[in-house]
């Protein structure tokens, strides 16, 4: 027989606030990749790709305005560029309705987990 038992990892105050600057900048990212294949779809553009996009949201992290990114994880912005491809790519398949820019006080906060 196997036992199983219940454990509730509960954050200090140095990690909550990490986890709150990943889903920050996470947010951030989704916000900025869905604007530019808007941006891109308005002016006639076919589908911007998350690897194209990737890459120019790498030269943002290395501008001295946006400095702040550079201290969250990769993996994070990688992820939530990834997501809002998806969401993109899914609306004009029809399969969901227009992707919704995210704001902090309509969405729970989303980490990254690198399995």
């Amino acid at each position: 027989m196997v036992k199983a038992i219940k454990v509730m990892l509960i954050p200090n105050n140095v990690q909550k606030t990490k986890l709150f600057q990943y889903a920050g900048a996470s947010r951030f990212a989704y916000n900025w990749a869905l604007a530019r294949e808007i941006e891109n779809y308005k002016k006639g553009g076919k589908f911007l790709l998350d690897a194209e996009l990737r890459k120019e949201f790498t030269k943002l992290r290395h501008s001295d305005e946006y400095a702040w990114l550079l201290s969250i994880s990769n993996n994070v912005t990688k992820q939530a560029i990834k997501d809002a491809c998806t969401a993109y790519k899914n609306f004009f398949k029809g399969l969901q309705k227009f992707p919704r820019f995210k704001s902090k006080k309509r969405s729970m906060p989303k980490f990254y987990q690198d399995n």
